[in-house]
């Protein structure tokens, strides 16, 4: 199995009867589909950030806003979804 990144997954089946070859493809499924979605862009168009009056979209805007563990009084970072 080739690891991209180093992550820990449980993964919970209903079929217990799954052969070690079709797991291993699931996890590899998993992780590709992973790392496709786990990226800045992504993030990004997923988020957008709330400044008292203002609502950014704008990437470097919300990575640098994201940079802090604690956000700036009256910055908010709301998710889309």
């Amino acid at each position: 199995m080739k690891n991209e990144l180093n992550r820990d997954l449980l993964v919970l089946f209903k079929n217990q009867f799954l052969s070690e070859q079709a797991f291993e493809q699931e996890v590899e499924g998993l992780n590709s589909l992973l790392i496709k979605v786990e990226n800045p862009n992504a993030f990004c168009m997923a988020h957008e950030l709330v400044c008292r009056n203002q609502i950014s979209c704008k990437p470097l805007k919300i990575l640098k806003a994201c940079r802090h563990f604690n956000l700036p009084a009256f910055y908010f970072l709301i998710n889309k979804n």
